[in-house]
């Protein structure tokens, strides 16, 4: 997978680990990824979530056949974080023809959880 020139990118996300059942991504908590009162973004953290889902989601279908789209996802926001980084932890709940739900915990250098989310991806035959 090529992540440059992407959002990923953008954030400076990096992959720590990625197969079939666990994908983890870490991503700077710095002015990428700050809202303007100097703290991790939600939608950062929402960024990373779906980006660890949605590479989790690549890595179970046949990329010559199918796309992967996340079509919704929920996080709650835990604590918040000013400086340092965060690791995205994503773990399937469900791998199905059709759409995957993928688990993602946001966690600190401590491991402590920053935030917590819910991705549904739907699985589309490529035509």
């Amino acid at each position: 997978m090529n992540f440059a020139h992407t959002l990923m990118e953008t954030l400076g996300m990096k992959t720590l680990e990625m197969n079939r059942k666990r994908v983890v991504l870490k991503m700077p908590v710095d002015s990428r990824t700050h809202q303007p009162m100097g703290f991790l973004h939600g939608g950062a953290s929402v960024a990373l979530a779906e980006s660890a889902a949605s590479i989790g989601a690549y890595l179970n279908v046949d990329p010559e056949t199918y796309q992967v789209f996340g079509i919704e996802i929920n996080a709650n926001h835990i604590k918040s974080k000013r400086s340092g980084y965060v690791k995205g932890i994503a773990v399937p709940l469900h791998i199905g023809h059709r759409t995957m739900v993928w688990e993602v915990k946001i966690v600190d250098e401590q491991d402590e959880l920053i935030s917590i989310s819910r991705c549904t991806i739907g699985v589309v035959e490529k035509k």
